[in-house]
């Protein structure tokens, strides 16, 4: 298909941790191929809803949530939800006629993984999490390829040939801002040590939680912080009184915000991360050789966030604080990081070791090399 424009639908959301991948590989497709036409599906009032267009992407939704473990009376619309999400499904894929279907995980993408292998169209899967989710689990084995980030996931997907080990691809945007822009953009000062909080793109109550209760010491350590605290919690922290610090400048010492959207200029600014575990998050630091200290999600299928932040602590780019433990934890963990620059710098060299940064330029190059068949 060398000589004619490709159509590719993507589809993979709810969180960033689906989303921000599957925007990379569009990004590393249209490099490739600039005359190709992208569209991706995603969910109503979810991240991809406001981030998609804002990347310059088009968008079309589908009916759809997640099935949750514990009882809800939501769960009693998902069988409703399924057979809507398929028709619509079914209605955008003949109206694009894309050429392949590229699903990167969340409930948005089985419908449509589900629904283009039975029209004939090729799909491939990228799973970001070492214990594969369930779109991946029960569509692999109909998918041309499938990608993945650890070499962990082979064992949950035994009997799948067409596997290969590429990575979690990060956008392209990250590294290519400076400390003094990054600075400048949340208005704190780049001479001073900054600690960037996130618990994902949803917010993590424990994190929130822990970081409340020594915010004050830390900004009296004269430590900066960028804290992205969530939808939910963002009236709650925001309505913090913080103890003046006596700044003799206009420039703050905390940000406070519900969601970062900007998260290469949050990157560039910090000196140390704390934050979850989650795949894209992990790719997005080693990416950037960013010292880390991580919280793995507890409730994680398999317990898979624990696994993820082993690896980087095996190899010495970041610690580990178990959720029950931040209370307890978290202020000498920081103030004993933040304070010796040669540890952070180790830190950060060990994490560039395990970034893999060209992972979506191999995944674009793959998927055009199938369309090439």
């Amino acid at each position: 298909m060398a000589d004619q424009a490709i159509k590719v639908l993507l589809a993979g959301g709810g969180t960033g941790g689906h989303l921000f991948p599957a925007i990379a590989i569009a990004d590393e497709l249209k490099k490739l191929r600039p005359d190709g036409e992208i569209l991706f599906v995603g969910t109503k009032g979810k991240i991809e809803a406001r981030v998609v267009p804002e990347k310059g992407y088009r968008i079309s939704r589908i009916w759809i949530s997640a099935l949750h473990r514990d009882f809800r009376f939501s769960n009693l619309l998902f069988p409703l939800k399924v057979g809507v999400a398929l028709l619509q499904s079914f209605f955008i894929i003949r109206k694009f006629s894309p050429d392949v279907v590229i699903g990167t995980g969340g409930y948005v993408a089985g419908p449509v993984l589900w629904v283009a292998s039975m029209l004939g169209i090729p799909i491939v899967v990228h799973e970001s999490n070492s214990y594969p989710g369930v779109t991946t689990r029960l569509l692999s084995r109909r998918a041309s390829k499938v990608f993945i980030t650890f070499e962990a996931t082979r064992k949950w997907l035994r009997g799948i040939e067409n596997i290969e080990l590429v990575g979690n691809p990060t956008r392209d945007i990250l590294g290519r801002v400076s400390r003094e822009e990054g600075a400048r953009f949340f208005n704190i000062s780049a001479k001073k040590k900054t600690l960037l909080v996130f618990g994902g793109s949803l917010g993590a109550a424990s994190l929130n939680r822990a970081i409340a209760g020594i915010v004050t010491d830390l900004i009296e350590a004269g430590i900066q912080l960028i804290w992205q605290v969530g939808e939910q919690d963002f009236p709650k922290v925001s309505a913090m009184q913080i103890p003046s610090t006596g700044k003799q400048s206009e420039q703050q010492l905390l940000w406070i915000g519900k969601f970062i959207d900007r998260m290469e200029y949050a990157y560039a600014a910090a000196d140390l991360v704390m934050c979850r575990s989650g795949a894209t998050t992990l790719a997005e630091i080693t990416r950037l050789g960013k010292p880390a200290i991580l919280v793995p999600f507890p409730h994680a299928a398999a317990d898979h966030q624990a696994g993820n932040a082993r690896t980087l602590a095996e190899h010495g780019a970041a610690e580990i604080i178990l959720d029950d433990d931040l209370s307890a934890r978290a202020k000498e963990a920081i103030v004993r990081l933040i304070s010796d620059s040669e540890k952070l710098k180790r830190m950060g060299e060990q994490a560039l070791k395990l970034g893999k940064p060209e992972a979506g330029r191999v995944i674009a190059e793959r998927i055009l090399a199938l369309l090439s068949r």
